[in-house]
């Protein structure tokens, strides 16, 4: 496991700077974003199970999935920034035409997410339901505002 949260990482640090120019087509740029959010939504899910009690707590994990999501949280905005999309995308016209406000909710999500890490390290079920809680509506909020149904 740690070698994926490394692996992770250094694409959270590497990718970024380099996603946006690999975009030459539309499907490469929609693919990946679309990559980016299973990967985040699933890891945020094995969160969400404990909390809503599906799942056994197990403090170790939680605090593994919110780590990996705190990373991967950083992973499919830059795959937006050219505007490409095509049929296969959820995205809303209005992540291209408003990109203050669709900026804006994604930093929501990731210091969310930040905190939701920050806080699944120290163990207390009670105060990572709280931070996974606030994450969610992050979430909620980006999608209702930005993503097809």
């Amino acid at each position: 496991m740690k070698f994926t949260l490394a692996v992770a990482a250094l694409a959270a640090a590497v990718v970024p700077a380099l996603a946006h120019a690999q975009f030459a087509k539309a499907d490469d740029a929609v693919e990946y974003r679309q990559s980016a959010l299973f990967l985040l939504g699933n890891h945020f899910g094995r969160i969400g199970a404990v909390v809503k009690g599906d799942a056994p707590f197990n403090k170790d994990d939680v605090a593994k999935n919110a780590e990996l999501v705190a990373t991967l949280s950083k992973l499919p905005w830059p795959a937006f920034e050219g505007g490409q999309t095509n049929g296969k995308s959820k995205a809303k016209p209005e992540v291209f035409s408003d990109k203050a406000k669709f900026k804006d909710a994604a930093e929501k999500m990731e210091t969310a997410v930040a905190k939701l890490n920050t806080v699944a390290k120290g163990g207390d079920l009670a105060s990572i339901n709280t931070a996974f809680g606030e994450a969610a509506q992050t979430c909620k909020s980006c999608h209702d505002n930005f993503r097809a149904k």
